[in-house]
């Protein structure tokens, strides 16, 4: 399953995504824990002292191992973040997924990049979320295996079709108006394109917190997290484990885990979905940056999901 915690900044998300992973992998599951927030603190949160490789720095050796034999993509200067897996493609599964390091919390990381020197005034956030994107498109995860992902801050993920590849979003929202404001703008995005939200309460202080969250969220208020002086340890690098969280903080990870296994994974839906954002994306921009019609990418004969890897 793919799950992505998005929410304003400041609101907890990278630390909502890095307990999340720590949990699942505390639980004996596979997990692998993805970076693609602008401001690059899942690594730190996650036990490792320095940034895995980049994967903005390997896209053009991501793409030769993406395009494999499709006779639809000559080489990898014709691919752009948004194209589609079709007969040929190199398919990943879970274990395949490239440049990941094992941290000292358990889950995999990968990370997209921070901004270099080169980038600043020049360059946008989102040519280094390609990586990401097409690895997803790429992917054949199956039951029991999770890939986590940061998500840049706010309506920021909605610069990119990104938001459409995963099973399950997590919004985190802390109980006030701005929030609330981020909650409402994020669901009206989304809305028409059937992805499944569900929200993540933070930095709750007490019952009138609650009550306030419930009142503006409503039935996609799945639980809630209570401010926590054993995150706050961990945030200023102090030692924590798991087992250091409070009561009602450990049970909404658990939530959150129960939740995301009834998930039905929805490959015709994602299938769609890519074919429709490649096509959004080569008609604004990507025909004209690679001088080709690249609507000719899409293999109307590829079928995604486990059925693709016995082809």
């Amino acid at each position: 399953m793919r799950v992505a915690f998005v929410g304003k900044g400041g609101s907890g998300k990278t630390t909502m995504s890095a307990l999340f992973a720590r949990y699942v992998s505390s639980q004996g599951r596979p997990v692998v824990a993805m970076d693609a927030d602008i401001n690059q603190h899942l690594a730190l949160v996650l036990g490792l002292d320095r940034q895995p490789e980049p994967l903005g720095e390997r896209l053009t050796e991501i793409k030769e191992l993406l395009r494999g034999d499709n006779p639809r993509i000559p080489s990898a200067g014709a691919m752009v973040k948004t194209t589609p897996p079709g007969r040929g493609s190199r398919l990943l599964r879970f274990t395949d997924l490239p440049y990941s390091v094992q941290t000292p919390e358990g889950p995999r990381l990968m990370v997209t990049g921070p901004f270099s020197e080169d980038d600043l005034g020049v360059a946008c956030y989102h040519s280094k979320l390609g990586a990401i994107e097409l690895l997803l498109n790429h992917l054949v995860d199956g039951h029991g295996e999770y890939v986590v992902v940061d998500m840049t801050a706010g309506a920021d993920s909605f610069a990119s079709g990104l938001f459409t590849r995963f099973d399950l979003t997590f919004l985190v929202v802390e109980p006030t108006r701005q929030g609330v404001s981020v909650y409402r703008q994020y669901r009206e995005h989304a809305a028409g394109f059937d992805v499944p939200i569900k929200v993540i309460g933070n930095k709750v202080h007490g019952p009138d917190d609650v009550a306030f969250l419930r009142e503006h969220l409503g039935d996609d208020l799945l639980t809630w997290a209570e401010h926590s002086a054993a995150v706050r340890a961990m945030e200023q690098g102090r030692a924590f484990a798991l087992d250091d969280l409070e009561p009602v903080n450990a049970e909404a990870l658990a939530i959150l885990l129960k939740h995301v296994d009834a998930q039905e994974k929805n490959w015709p839906l994602f299938g769609r979905q890519t074919a429709e954002f490649h096509l959004r994306n080569a008609r604004a921009w990507a025909d004209k940056a690679t001088g080709r019609n690249l609507a000719d990418q899409i293999d109307p004969g590829f079928v995604y999901g486990p059925v693709s890897l016995r082809d």
